[in-house]
């Protein structure tokens, strides 16, 4: 995403704690569970890009089985991602 320069969503750290949190966030990103996540939704991509589809800016919604919105997905709908999150995540 891109942020404009005084952006309030961009973290304002120092160099060392965003060489920090760069770790950290590529240790998570690099996890078991994270990796099977992330090849879930390449696999829907490319099956929906081979039948014909733009999924560009979409998520796939593991709850409703559809391609939907960033926005949409990110936020549940307005509900937050605790009901989803984490274990109840549905892979495959």
């Amino acid at each position: 995403m891109f942020k404009m320069p005084g952006s309030p969503l961009k973290q304002k750290l120092s160099a060392q704690a965003r060489r920090d949190k760069a770790a950290r966030d590529l240790a998570y990103a690099k996890t078991d569970d994270r990796r099977k996540k992330k090849a879930d939704s390449q696999r829907k991509h490319r099956a929906a890009k081979k039948n014909g589809r733009d999924t560009s800016d979409m998520d796939f919604d593991h709850r409703t089985g559809t391609f939907v919105s960033v926005k949409t997905n990110r936020g549940n709908r307005g509900e937050g991602t605790k009901k989803e999150g984490g274990k109840n995540y549905k892979i495959g």
